[in-house]
Parts: C-alpha cells; sequence; structure tokens
C-alpha cells in the first residue's frame, strides 16, 4: 500500500512541475504564443508575454542593387587570370552564357555547390583609379541583427573595404566596420578587434586588420561583423546570461538601435592584390568576386508580434496587442486610449505587453520600473551608453469582454455595448461563466439549488495527497533554470 502512495504522490508531483514547465519556456527570449489564458478576480482573461518573430536567414527577403550598376563582369565577355599565379588565366565572364555568367542573385543562393556560384566584378583594368564598387541590401523593413554578418569572398578578400547600415531606408549611412591590411594607412584608425570592446564601448566603430589578408591566406575566405561578441559583453561568453543583454537593449535606445537596420552597404575600396605593388602589366588579377553573404536576424515588431509575413514581396508583423503597421508601431483605430509603445522584456521573463486600449476605456496606472523589484526583473547591470527615457510596463490586466481578441459572453450571455455581459438568471460574472447558485445559500451542492454538485467532495485520501504535495513544493523546487 506505501508502495502504490508513493507513485500516486509522484504523479502528483511530476504533474505539477510539468504544468509548471508548460508556462515558462526553457529557450527564454522567445514565446510561441504572445499571450495565454489565466483566471483572475475578473474572469477568464488574456496574460500577455514579451513576443518577437523566430531568426531566420534574411537574405531570402532582401533586394540587392550594385553601384555602378555596370559593374558586373561579362559584358563585354573578359577572362581573369589567378591571383596568385598571374599566368593561369581560365577564369572566363560571359554575361550572355549561364554557366559562365555572375551575376548579384548567386551571392544569396544555395551553398555547396560545384563548382562553386558567385557574383564577380569587372577586373581592375582602369588602374590607378580606384576600383569601387558598393553593394547594398535593401528590406523595406526594419530588421533586428541575431547573429554575426559573414562575407565570404572567392577571390582574395579586399584590402580596404567598409560595412555601413542604415535605419532610415538608405536615407542616410553610419559605418558599422573598418576594414583594412593597414588601418592607419587607409582610414587613420588604430587597428582594433571586437575582443577590445568593453561593455561601455561596444557602440565604437573601429577598424580590424584581421579579415584583409590576401591570397596567401587563400582559405580564409570570410569577412566578419561580429554581432555575437557584442552580445556576450552583456550576456557572458556562451550567451547564457540572455535576461542581462534582453535587460539592457530594453532600457538603453542606441544600444538597440546599433543592432537595428533597414539596409545594409558593402562598399569595396580596395581589392586583393598580393603584394606591395600592383602589376601593371597584369591587370585582370585583380577583382571582387563574392559567393555567399549571411544575415541573420529578425523582423522587428517591438514585442507587439510573433510572426512575420513576406507577403507580394514585402515583409510585415503580424501584430498583436491592438497595434497595427509594418513594426506595429502605432495603435489601430479606435485603439488610441493610451500612447502606443513598444512592448518590454521587463519584468523578465514575461515582459510588458504594454496594450493599445479603446478610446473610450479610462487611463491606465502605469507602476514604475522600480516597483517591480530586482529579484523579479533580473536585469543587467546600468551602463552609461546614453541617457534612455524610462521604460513604461505594467499594464491594467482587466479583461474588456465582447473584445475580439478575449473570449464572448458565455452560456447564452449577450454582449450590451460591447462592454459588457447580460447574462441569463442561472448564471453571473464577468462573461456569464459562473453559476449563479454559487453565491447562495447552500451552494450549488445545497438542497435547496436545484442543480446537482458541481465537483464530488475529495476523499480523505485525495486530500491527504494534496496536502503532502503542497509541503513538497513548500520545501523543494521543480522550476527550470530557464535563462
Amino acid at each position: 500500500m506505501h508502495f502504490h502512495f508513493a507513485l500516486m504522490l509522484q504523479a502528483l508531483w511530476t504533474g505539477v512541475c510539468q504544468a509548471a514547465m508548460q508556462h515558462y519556456p526553457a529557450a527564454w527570449g522567445h514565446y510561441d504564443v504572445c499571450k495565454s489564458q489565466i483566471y483572475s478576480d475578473e474572469g477568464l482573461t488574456w496574460d500577455y508575454m514579451a513576443c518577437q518573430p523566430e531568426a531566420a536567414d534574411m537574405t531570402q527577403y532582401l533586394k540587392v542593387t550594385l553601384d555602378p550598376p555596370n559593374i558586373t563582369c561579362g559584358d563585354p565577355p573578359e577572362t581573369y587570370c589567378a591571383l596568385e599565379n598571374p599566368y593561369m588565366c581560365n577564369n572566363e565572364c560571359d554575361a550572355s552564357t549561364e554557366e559562365l555568367a555572375h551575376p548579384p542573385e548567386l551571392m544569396f543562393d544555395i551553398e555547396g555547390r560545384n563548382p562553386t556560384t558567385f557574383w564577380q566584378s569587372t577586373s581592375w583594368k582602369k588602374y590607378p583609379k580606384a576600383l569601387l564598387v558598393n553593394i547594398t541590401l535593401s528590406w523595406n523593413k526594419t530588421i533586428e541583427l541575431t547573429d554575426d554578418i559573414i562575407l565570404t569572398f572567392e577571390s582574395g578578400r579586399p584590402e580596404q573595404m567598409v560595412l555601413e547600415k542604415s535605419l532610415d531606408y538608405g536615407r542616410t549611412w553610419q559605418p558599422y566596420q573598418f576594414y583594412a591590411t593597414d588601418c592607419l594607412d587607409a582610414f587613420t584608425m588604430e587597428p582594433k578587434t571586437v575582443q577590445d570592446l568593453t561593455q561601455h564601448t561596444l557602440l565604437d566603430i573601429i577598424c580590424t586588420e584581421d579579415y584583409s589578408r590576401g591570397y596567401v591566406w587563400k582559405y580564409d575566405k570570410t569577412v566578419r561583423f561580429e554581432i555575437k561578441d557584442r552580445f556576450a559583453l552583456f550576456a557572458g561568453p556562451r550567451l547564457h546570461n540572455m535576461a542581462s543583454l534582453y535587460g539592457q537593449l530594453d532600457t538603453t535606445k542606441n544600444l538597440r538601435d546599433f543592432f537595428t537596420i533597414t539596409d545594409l552597404r558593402v562598399r569595396l575600396l580596395r581589392p586583393a592584390t598580393g603584394a606591395t605593388m600592383v602589376d601593371e602589366n597584369n591587370l585582370s588579377r585583380y577583382f571582387y568576386a563574392i559567393s555567399d553573404i549571411k544575415v541573420q536576424g529578425r523582423c522587428k515588431c517591438n514585442l507587439h508580434a510573433n510572426s512575420c509575413v513576406y507577403d507580394k514581396e514585402k515583409l510585415s508583423c503580424e501584430c498583436e496587442h491592438n497595434t497595427t503597421g509594418p513594426d506595429c508601431g502605432r495603435c489601430k483605430k479606435n485603439y488610441q486610449g493610451r500612447a502606443w509603445s513598444a512592448g518590454s522584456y521587463l519584468p523578465i521573463p514575461k515582459g510588458t505587453a504594454n496594450i493599445c486600449i479603446p478610446n473610450n476605456i479610462g487611463p491606465v496606472i502605469r507602476p514604475n520600473v522600480s516597483s517591480l523589484g530586482v529579484a523579479n526583473r533580473k536585469e543587467a547591470p546600468q551602463v552609461a551608453l546614453s541617457t534612455a527615457p524610462s521604460v513604461h510596463v505594467a499594464n491594467s490586466k482587466r479583461a474588456r469582454v465582447c473584445d475580439n481578441e478575449l473570449l464572448r459572453c458565455q452560456n447564452g450571455g449577450e454582449c450590451v455595448n460591447n462592454v459588457r455581459c447580460n447574462c441569463p438568471s442561472a448564471y453571473t460574472g464577468l462573461q456569464c461563466e459562473k453559476p449563479r447558485c454559487e453565491t447562495e445559500l447552500g451552494g450549488c451542492g445545497g438542497p435547496d439549488s436545484g442543480q446537482a454538485p458541481l465537483m464530488a467532495p475529495p476523499s480523505p485520501r485525495l486530500l491527504l495527497l494534496l496536502l503532502l504535495g503542497s509541503a513538497l513544493l513548500r520545501e523543494a523546487s521543480c522550476w527550470p533554470d530557464v535563462l
């Protein structure tokens, strides 16, 4: 008998833990849904969470443009020589022949093909005039970067290059990083690496020499802009403490904007030469060729959507919380009862939805972030990157019945003026979800109620199991480490 009792207690314990874990995903930072239904003093309502789309390969949604537009090789056809061997000249480019053409789309096709596919520029035929190429990637949508930007060069890596970003759809540009074999000579900047940065200097624009070597390192083909190493300054070397990073992103606008883009631009300023002097008698050795560009990120939806759709060659967020717009950047019509605000990661891990409310709802009380308590917030230490505005948190969770996003009136109740339910005589509650006999003398199971008991009384053994389970829950924790 004691064995069976132990098994029943273990089953109860497992069920409680599993139920708890369903509400706190092990992978913090993204939720499969932005809201779940909970019971409150006001009845069944929605409990909102911080939500954002999954990260994805964003190169499948971009538009690429080159400047000058005729910089791609093949018109007229041209033969190229290998950088490391000026006498090996068997690389032909011909735009009119599919097998020999190297259009810009090949920077974003499937890798691993044999032979490798790549975009290629014309050769440096006009030396000593600089061979300049701008490659612009545009999304027509705000994107948040989540992983390193990686360019893979089929030719030698350029000796001078700049990666730039735009936050206003290409109207203005800011440098992300400079690349050169000699930073002082090319850009009058001291060479640095991302490992030289700290939390306080994370936003500094640096010049690095790590990715600009020529054909001698021909197996080193990639050029990176390190996103994850910058994340690690807050989240730790293996990004185990993402709560610290997201807490900092939530409260420091400049930091959030640093990882946000609408466009990227690669400015190629000088091709690989492999030597201190350019061989002017064999300029077909010098050109740019890129086989792959990787940009990993997610649609920026201001924590008001957990999915983003691509329709008619355009990305847009599927907005929640009564928000609308491509980035969920404003309240829906007739939902400006409070000013629009981006969602918040705080308090961690559930966040604050900052829901737009209807115009006929009164003002919402907004408690100060500090009132949430350090234990609940688990936020990052304050870093003086900028003077950030205070974060608006904690909307009222009051249910608004008859709203399209909430359950309608139940048990035959009728909606009145879109704000309350008119319940049948046998039911009461915010959404007519409670039998009225629950409030009467004797309850629904009383002899005069006319209704059968809603639930059979618990047996003494079940009461004992519940008491023991409650005691164990107080003594131990079944919560996983979700951060």
